[in-house]
């Protein structure tokens, strides 16, 4: 896996790198400002993710998004921040942004989101998707009260990891020697269990509070 980090914090870039590249299998290039990043991506370097700070110079608001995003063959771009307006990320998502990273997440649940999007997946945040003011223009920060972890089962803390992977009910059906609709009726469980709609939310929920 191939990542473009682009914030203009050295000691948050180049600790991030530290963490990340102990991944044996991610490669990382770094930029610290949209020209830069820009630059790099002119290039036609192949990148499965592109990590990009809401606040570095040459965003202005989501101007530096929006460039990258029109760029040819333009890699999944993922919004990174510690305090971005709700309405701004909303926009992003419309714009087409793969996700959006709070900074306060822990190291483990980056990862997993990391490794969500390269899959393809939209990485949503829990209080986005459960927000029930459209209207709320508030900043869109890390949950304050992280929720006790629900007591699984094995079989569903397995289920559960695999969705975080990125994996289809086949697919887990398969690795887990099981039929599909038995699947199917874990998953809707786990929903139960986590307080979620849907296995997208489920998902959701497990990465931001490091649960898989």
């Amino acid at each position: 896996m191939r990542l473009l980090i682009a914030d203009d914090h050295m000691l948050l870039r180049d600790t991030l790198c530290s963490f990340l590249e102990q991944e044996h299998d991610i490669e990382i290039v770094t930029a610290g400002t949209i020209d830069e990043a820009t630059q790099i991506l002119a290039r036609a370097e192949r990148f499965d993710l592109v990590l990009l700070d809401y606040s570095m110079p040459g965003m202005n608001a989501l101007e530096g998004l929006d460039a990258i995003l029109k760029m040819p063959d333009a890699p999944p771009v993922a919004l990174f921040s510690g305090m971005a307006p709700r309405a701004a990320v909303e926009r992003a998502f419309l714009m087409g942004v793969q996700g959006f990273l709070h900074k306060s997440m822990t190291a483990s649940s980056l990862l997993n989101a990391i490794r969500f999007m390269a899959l393809g997946e939209r990485y949503v945040p829990v209080d986005l998707l459960t927000e029930t003011d459209p209207q709320s223009e508030g900043p869109l920060c890390a949950a304050p009260n992280v929720p006790e972890r629900p007591k699984l089962t094995t079989r569903e803390n397995e289920v559960l990891k695999a969705l975080c992977d990125g994996k289809t009910n086949k697919e887990i059906a398969r690795i887990l020697k099981l039929s599909e609709p038995t699947i199917k009726l874990h998953v809707k469980t786990l929903c139960r269990r986590l307080g979620v709609s849907n296995r997208t939310q489920a998902v959701m929920a497990a990465l931001t509070h490091g649960w898989p």
